[in-house]
């Protein structure tokens, strides 16, 4: 049997969420960079056109972040995601930062987006326009750029909390669990195209950021 696959959007947050998490399981695994446009590994491997996908060993592919997570923790319990008693917190905290927060950062990183994908070509940036458009509306992409300092203050400014959570502690409940994980991958809306613009003014969770982004399983993260 082969390594794990993992396929991805290298600019999504929930693909880099589940990265995260293998890493700091110490799961081997490949990554599959799927053409934003074409698809079709991705489709072939998960009947299915979203990621991120994740192809076990065994062959069977499970799609949707939340439910790979939990079935990682399954095959590989130690170290855990899931802290004893701590599960539902986490997934409610998981649950408003892949939402709420994630609707803010989004909004903010849209010129990096489609910069990323503009230099894939022309064409894997009017689909990734096409599909926001239709969702959100004619011109949303534009207004989005020309908004961009007012969006990213705005996402700032949703983070702030959470900077004064990590004032006194590495990770948001002391133990490293899976809102760490899932908060960790919508930061990566900020760091699109290799610069930190989580704002200066939230120092604990910059400091928060650059701890995960060392994890791996060679690491002690609760050091």
């Amino acid at each position: 049997m082969g390594s794990l696959a993992l396929y991805q959007f290298s600019t999504s947050p929930f693909c880099a969420k589940i990265r995260k998490i293998l890493d700091f399981k110490g799961v081997d695994y490949r990554i599959v960079e799927v053409d934003y446009l074409e698809r079709k590994e991705l489709l072939a491997a998960s009947g299915q056109i979203m990621a991120p996908a994740l192809t076990l060993e065994t062959g069977e592919t499970i799609a949707d972040s939340d439910r790979i997570a939990e079935r990682l923790d399954e095959l590989y319990p130690s170290p855990t995601i899931f802290p004893p008693e701590m599960r539902g917190i986490h997934l409610a905290l998981a649950r408003y930062f892949d939402t709420e927060l994630e609707d803010a950062l989004f909004r903010a990183a849209i010129p990096e987006e489609i910069a990323h994908y503009a230099r894939q070509g022309r064409d894997r940036e009017a689909f990734y326009r096409l599909i926001r458009e239709r969702k959100y509306g004619g011109g949303f992409c534009d207004d989005a750029i020309r908004r961009h300092a007012e969006l990213l203050d705005i996402a700032n400014r949703k983070l702030s909390p959470l900077d004064d959570a990590l004032r006194d502690r590495a990770f948001l409940l002391g133990r490293i669990g899976y809102g760490d994980f899932a908060l960790y991958g919508q930061l990566i809306y900020l760091t699109i195209g290799g610069e930190n613009k989580i704002s200066p003014d939230l120092p604990n969770l910059r400091a928060f950021h650059d701890r995960m982004e060392r994890i791996s399983a060679t690491l002690d993260p609760n050091a």
